[in-house]
């Protein structure tokens, strides 16, 4: 299908599966070594956001290379910049504070105690890849356009 004028319908693709808690293998790297974990994360306007302790390595490595990746198991891929943007309760977190609450219902006030040194960090997306319905998008977030093309994801996943 090459290059089309779809950039609209892969945000909202993107908006449909990613704008609740959706947990992903998030890699970061320090002196040319990466580390991989799994983190919870929400997509917001362009953005994946995660809450996570201050002191964790991975709010220290973004401290030094804010360039991280995104991997889930249905193969959704994302690369960016991240950015520790402070603490739930500053007043400019409030709006994402609310839908972070909301995305993490089940679990945000057990794992996140407010009183303590947590932070939000955000993902600003420069590119990534999606799929739906047979089609595949890779999305350059930075120049709004999308490449599209038949995708059919065919890996075997396993419950480990």
């Amino acid at each position: 299908m090459g290059f089309i004028n779809s950039y609209e319908k892969a945000i909202s693709i993107i908006e449909e599966i990613f704008s609740k808690d959706y947990q992903f293998a998030l890699a970061t790297a320090v002196d040319n070594i990466p580390t991989l974990r799994f983190v919870d994360a929400y997509f917001d306007k362009g953005s994946f956001y995660i809450v996570t302790n201050e002191k964790t390595n991975k709010v220290k490595h973004i401290s030094v290379n804010p360039n991280v990746s995104l991997c889930s198991r249905m193969g959704y891929t994302f690369s960016g910049k991240a950015y520790n943007i402070g603490h739930p309760l500053l007043p400019e977190n409030c709006e994402i504070r609310t839908k972070l609450i909301n995305a993490f219902e089940t679990w945000y006030f057990k794992h996140n105690n407010e009183n303590d040194s947590i932070c939000i960090l955000r993902i600003d997306l420069e590119n990534g890849f999606v799929h739906k319905n047979g089609i595949g998008y890779n999305v350059d977030f930075i120049n709004e356009t999308v490449e599209s093309f038949s995708f059919v994801f065919d890996t075997v996943l396993t419950n480990e």
